[in-house]
């Protein structure tokens, strides 16, 4: 009997020594998550690699420290280096990312990384994918715009420069004025839609921020873009180029603006006594 009663006994105590290892092992998941932390605002990437790692080793459920890892790795990563090395690191940051999407499918940091990863490494479709993701649970979101615009620009140019080079000539901006008729057509195959939705994200990105100087630049460069398009019709090709000149300044004075917000901003954090 008493052998018997013995046993709820053992069992509590089993249990009570369990719940107390949990903690433990929670308490310093924690702490090594703040070390990780520490170590990735001191740009220690790889150090806070190590600490986040050890964190979910002791506490296999910390999401937080699942994500700062897969951050850690998206650190790590070097834009436009396709050695294997670089291309390793960037896809266990996406791994990383993309197992917090699989319990939270709109976790806007997830989405921004995996958008801003493949970016990285050239998979450009798949980057503006992330952002019209992004969109879409955040439609007021003005930098997801400029990034669309940005990749549908970068693409373009590449097509650009590589028909422009088979024609015998090198990009002059101006829309190529010069270009064979075969050229001009094969530029607006390529590009046509590129230039449509870059320039349609990038009023948008500046729609949401009046004072978005970057995507002003990238307006004026995707109007270049357009110039290309307009085989044989000067007129057109005039006023594309008319609105680059307007970006150009829309640019300026927006950049000028917020640089005078920026010293307003540091001027009012001063303590004058």
């Amino acid at each position: 009997m008493k052998f018997t009663a013995r046993i709820p006994v053992t069992a509590a105590l089993l249990a009570l020594l369990l719940i107390t290892a949990t903690g433990c092992n929670r308490l310093k998941a924690r702490d090594q998550l703040t070390k990780g932390v520490q170590a990735f605002k001191n740009a220690r990437y790889e150090e806070a690699v190590n600490h986040f790692q050890n964190s979910i080793a002791l506490d296999p459920d910390y999401e937080d420290a699942k994500l700062y890892l897969a951050t850690a790795y998206s650190y790590q990563v070097v834009p436009n280096l396709d050695t294997p090395e670089n291309l390793a690191i960037a896809q266990k940051a996406l791994d990383g990312f993309n197992a917090v999407l699989a319990k939270h499918p709109n976790d806007l940091t997830a989405l921004k990384q995996i958008a801003s990863i493949n970016r990285n490494i050239k998979k450009f479709d798949v980057a503006k994918e992330y952002e019209k993701k992004v969109i879409a649970i955040a439609p007021n979101d003005p930098e997801a715009y400029y990034t669309v615009g940005f990749v549908d620009w970068t693409l373009a140019y590449k097509n650009a420069i590589t028909i422009l080079a088979a024609d015998g000539l090198t990009d002059q901006g101006d829309g190529n004025p010069k270009k064979s008729k075969g050229a001009c057509q094969k530029l607006q195959a390529a590009n046509t839609d590129l230039v449509n939705e870059g320039l349609q994200y990038l009023q948008k990105a500046v729609e949401l921020n009046p004072t978005y100087d970057d995507a002003m630049q990238y307006l004026q460069l995707t109007y270049r873009r357009k110039a290309d398009l307009e085989c044989g019709d000067e007129a057109a090709r005039k006023a594309d180029m008319a609105q680059v000149d307007s970006w150009i300044q829309k640019a300026m004075g927006a950049r000028k603006e917020n640089e005078l917000k920026k010293e307003k901003a540091t001027q009012g954090g001063v303590s004058m006594q």
